[in-house]
């Protein structure tokens, strides 16, 4: 039984009253579901029904409710109620596919669409009363956190290759790291690696993100790598470095944050690989770049911030096998929010241009140097 206030939201309620006043069948499906069993945030309500899209959007009409056609072709229609968009699907199930792409045709139960979906944990559904429906085993595998794919793994593998990276990607976030990896999983895995090969950057990209922004991404990413799918997503890269990354993280208060693990894997180009934003890449190329700089923990956190400060201290001692400096987020924290004492303006005048540019510099880091201690005076004298 669920009951999460997104259930019985106005809005959730609304998108179940609505199919239900058409005589059809309305169930909240995947995220949502698996979400509110295991007690995590639900960010998005989706929904599968035997109506079809073009009944899903008469209904709207009728409810006086907005309804946009987004994935049409594929029987989904976005439903806007209260102000929040639901994706509602038609029962569905795939009659052929490329790997990348399906074709579709409807279907008239949950069970059928249920054996179309990934894993066993994403094929749970749920009335409108929060009694859920369950046609796989997807609950006993839930509350093992244990990721499963439906039917036959390669099947399912062959006919989207990105969910070879979502299946990491779920392990991370929720699968028990101490039950180990569903190891027929990992062998279809194997057995269709070259399949990853197929998959745009952008998409390849988008689950990286989400992967190694897990609370410990070190298992699957481990296991990336003996499956043969790290070095095909990023070539060059290891795993090596992430699990005493994720435990040193942990003891400097560091919040996970997927771009500081990035840089511990390495690897090659991964702003082409991964479709890095300018942003990203400029903010990875910092990381890596100080990693091996002789920096110190202060001038880092007075330049960079304390963020990427304590990012580095940590990357610093992952890579090398040390641990950070004694008090590196106390210590960052002060020295970020240290203010130069001098301006161009406190110089004696006969310096101008580049030449005044220069001896800021050299008393600035003359202050850095003296641990932020030296006044303004002293500077100048």
């Amino acid at each position: 039984m669920l009951g999460g206030d997104w259930l019985f939201a106005p809005s959730t309620q609304a998108v179940f009253a609505l199919l239900k006043s058409g005589g059809k069948q309305g169930l909240a499906v995947g995220g949502c579901v698996r979400n509110d069993l295991l007690g995590v945030p639900v960010n998005d309500v989706d929904f599968a029904t035997d109506a079809r899209p073009d009944e899903v959007m008469a209904l709207a009409r009728s409810a006086a409710l907005g309804a946009v056609p987004t994935g049409i072709e594929h029987g989904t229609v976005t439903i806007i109620a209260a102000g929040v968009a639901h994706e509602v699907t038609t029962f569905r199930k795939d009659i052929a596919t490329d790997g990348r792409h399906a074709r579709v045709c409807y279907a008239k139960t949950p069970e059928e669409d249920a054996h179309r979906r990934d894993f066993t944990m994403n094929a749970l559904y749920a009335d409108s009363a929060g009694n859920l429906f369950d046609p796989l085993g997807g609950l006993q595998d839930l509350t093992a956190r244990r990721v499963r794919f439906i039917d036959d793994a390669q099947a399912r593998i062959r006919e989207d290759y990105l969910r070879i990276l979502r299946f990491f990607r779920f392990h991370a976030w929720f699968g028990d790291p101490e039950g180990g990896i569903d190891p027929d999983a990992l062998a279809a895995i194997a057995a269709n690696a070259e399949g990853i090969l197929r998959l745009s950057k952008e998409r390849i990209g988008g689950e990286m993100r989400k992967l190694l922004a897990a609370p410990d991404p070190a298992p699957s990413t481990a296991a990336m790598g003996h499956s043969g799918i790290l070095i095909r997503v990023l070539p060059g890269a290891s795993a090596q470095a992430l699990a005493p990354l994720v435990h040193l993280e942990a003891k400097a208060a560091a919040a996970p944050d997927w771009l500081v693990r990035l840089a511990a894997i390495g690897g090659d180009s991964p702003a082409q690989n991964l479709r890095l934003s300018r942003a990203e890449n400029r903010r990875l190329a910092l990381l890596k770049g100080e990693i091996a700089s002789l920096r110190p923990l202060p001038e880092l956190a007075y330049r960079q911030g304390a963020r990427d400060a304590i990012a580095i201290a940590v990357l610093r001692a992952a890579l090398s096998g040390t641990a950070p400096p004694e008090g590196t987020p106390r210590r960052a924290t002060e020295a970020a929010g240290q203010k130069f004492p001098l301006r161009a303006s406190d110089i004696a005048s006969g310096e101008t241009g580049p030449a005044l540019g220069t001896r800021l510099r050299e008393l600035e880091q003359r202050w850095i140097d003296s641990g932020f201690r030296l006044s303004k005076e002293q500077l100048l004298h």
